[in-house]
Order: C-alpha cells, then structure tokens, then sequence
C-alpha cells in the first residue's frame, strides 16, 4: 500500500507474485488511485516481469477482499491509514518507508536509475521477509 497506487505498490505487487506462492493473495492499493506510471512497465520489463494489461491504480476500498493478514506501506500517509482500518483487527502492518521515485529530477536515465532502485529494494525486502529459503526457487531471476 503507498500513497496513489501508481509506482511502489503496484512494482510490490508484481514482484511479490513472482516470488510468492501462486496461492497466497497479493494486491496492491494505494490512499487515493492515482495514474499509471509508464516507468514503471519500463523497469519491470528490464528483469522480465510487467503490470497486468488490466492493472487500474485503486484504493484499499475498491479491493474484492478485505481481508488481510499483512499489509505492507510504503509511504507516512498508506502506513497511517492502514494502522486505522486495522485498528481492531489481527493485521500485522509492516512500514518499509520508500522513496517516491517520480520526484527525481534530471536526465532519462537518472530518472530510470530512480525507479530500478525502489524496484531492486522492494525485491531484496519481500524476498527477505516473505520467500522461505529453497521455496519457489525455480522462479526467482
């Protein structure tokens, strides 16, 4: 969960489902729906993954499921709203503060270099607290 649903959490949810069991439910959300951001597909499609052809920014509200037993925030705003809807219920909320890599300024290429470093982070994190060592090693790049 970030705050728009357009950059860190959708990146989380893709690499997530690559590295996780196909049947544990990952989805992404985000505060408010924000944009599609074409770097996004860019820097995922450089380690061989992509967004769904279907994939439209949503908000924690506009998920078929409503239950969860992790969430995942990236950002001070989806890291407070999610310790609210949770509040009582049994939701282990998990903060990973990451930058927003939109906000880089300069060149094409600095601007991509943005984007592939929250992308290789958030990889190193879900790899590090979600995949069991030997599981699902026939996926992992």
């Amino acid at each position: 969960m970030c705050g728009m649903n357009a950059i860190r959490s959708p990146m989380a949810e893709v690499i997530a489902k690559r590295l996780l069991p196909h049947d544990i439910y990952v989805q992404s959300a985000g505060v408010r729906a924000g944009d599609s951001d074409p770097f996004v597909e860019v820097v995922l499609s450089e380690i061989g993954l992509s967004m769904p052809k279907k994939h439209q920014p949503r908000t924690l509200e506009d998920l078929e499921d409503d239950y969860f037993d992790v969430i995942v925030t990236l950002s001070p705003e989806a890291h407070h709203q999610a310790l609210e809807l949770t509040r009582s219920s049994a939701v282990e909320v998990i903060y990973w503060p990451t930058l927003d890599p939109s906000v880089e300024t300069g060149t094409r290429d600095q601007v991509l270099e943005a984007y592939r470093r929250v992308r290789d982070e958030l990889w190193r994190r879900i790899e590090a607290r979600f995949v069991r060592p030997g599981v699902q090693e026939e996926q992992r790049i």
